[in-house]
């Protein structure tokens, strides 16, 4: 082969390649940086860059995105001398490639160490009850000191989270505990404040119940009481009205008088001291003749035997009432005396009332019954 040729390969080859050295394409969000015989030169930005190849030194890309980072857990001493495990998450960004590469040499690990310091820092100032309550308040605190320390850094840091804290297993097995006996103090204080407000519910409805009762019973008691006197009052105005003569009182008191002995529980019944003139009056009652009236006075005068035949009649009309009159308070008596046949009616009055004591309301007969036939 000819060297000649030999030698133009050579050199369209090395040309082809440092046209290609020369160029440089950098993706969005990306950023790389460029020395130049050993000295920082420029940050190559996204899209289509040229270098001078063997003079400029292209160092790799440099992710401008916001990174997340998640640390190991970390062993950290509170207040009260407990040892808690806490597993933090950091999500940062790089602002500044230049200073990312320059200012320090790894910024990931850095980045790490001074979150363990920081983190151990503020929980060392908290008891375990704090830290497990704080999180936010540590947050806060960890973002403050890493963003002001990781300035200078080009790196922001815009979060700082804690994924996890985790005692020792004899202090979760206490917690646990402490937070049954709570949660049964709370279940008490619960129940009984229920059983409390349903004994209350239960003593106002009851005594409602009972004003409501009371009132209706009230109510129902002078409606009762009001419907008896108008009644008394009626039953009084009419007899004044009327004025009923003692004759008609005396035989409906003769009426009334078998109602006594009809009670299921009455052992004794008392008679008044004025039966016998009660019966005495309705004798007399039945037996006195009628007064003439003005028809009877003008009529004209009847002959002997008529006169005789009417009163006949009347006589034997004034016994058969009197028979009636005698008959009905003797079963007046009888049902008195069945109303408890071992030791029959006990009665307080004058004395028994049987019906021969009824025999000398017909001994007396008026002088117009007496007159021979």
């Amino acid at each position: 082969m000819d060297p000649l040729l030999i030698v133009g390969v050579l050199i369209v080859l090395f040309a082809v390649f440092t046209v290609t050295k020369s160029v440089r394409i950098v993706p969005q969000a990306r950023a790389r940086n460029v020395e130049r015989l050993g000295r920082y030169h420029t940050t190559l930005k996204p899209g289509l860059n040229f270098v001078i190849p063997y003079i400029d030194r292209v160092y790799p890309m440099i992710d401008l995105r916001e990174q997340v980072v998640s640390f190991q857990p970390q062993p950290v001493i509170t207040e009260d001398n407990l040892v808690v495990e806490i597993d933090t998450v950091l999500y940062f960004q790089v602002t500044d490639p230049r200073a990312a590469a320059y200012e320090i040499a790894n910024y990931i690990q850095a980045i790490e160490q001074l979150t363990v310091t920081t983190l151990r820092n503020v929980i060392g100032s908290m008891d375990l009850e704090m830290t497990l309550t704080s999180r936010d308040t540590i947050n806060s605190q960890l973002r403050g000191v890493l963003d002001e320390a990781t300035g200078k850094w080009g790196i922001r840091v815009n979060r700082v989270e804690i994924k996890a804290i985790d005692p020792p297993k004899s202090i979760k097995d206490a917690m646990e505990k402490q937070m049954r006996a709570e949660r049964d103090k709370r279940a008490a204080i619960l129940t009984a404040e229920g059983q409390r407000q349903s004994q209350i519910l239960t003593a106002e409805g009851d005594k409602q119940s009972a004003v409501l009762r009371a009132e209706g019973e009230r109510s129902a008691a002078i409606l009762k009481a009001q419907g008896q006197s108008q009644a008394i009052d009626e039953v009084f105005q009419a007899v004044h009205r009327n004025d009923p003569d003692p004759k008609l009182l005396a035989y409906q008191y003769l009426q009334v008088l078998p109602e006594l002995a009809k009670g299921e529980g009455n052992t004794f019944w008392v008679i008044p001291g004025e039966v016998t003139s009660a019966l005495q009056s309705v004798s007399r009652a039945f037996t006195e003749g009628l007064p003439a009236s003005p028809a009877t006075r003008e009529a004209p005068p009847r002959d002997g035997r008529a006169a005789r035949r009417d009163d006949g009649e009347a006589q034997q009309l004034a016994r058969q009432e009197a028979a009636e009159a005698e008959q009905a308070a003797a079963e007046a008596v009888a049902e008195a005396a069945d109303a408890d046949p071992s030791t029959g009616p006990r009665q307080l009055g004058p004395g028994p009332v049987t019906p021969d004591a009824l025999s000398h309301l017909t001994e007396e007969r008026p002088a117009w019954q007496e007159r021979p036939r």
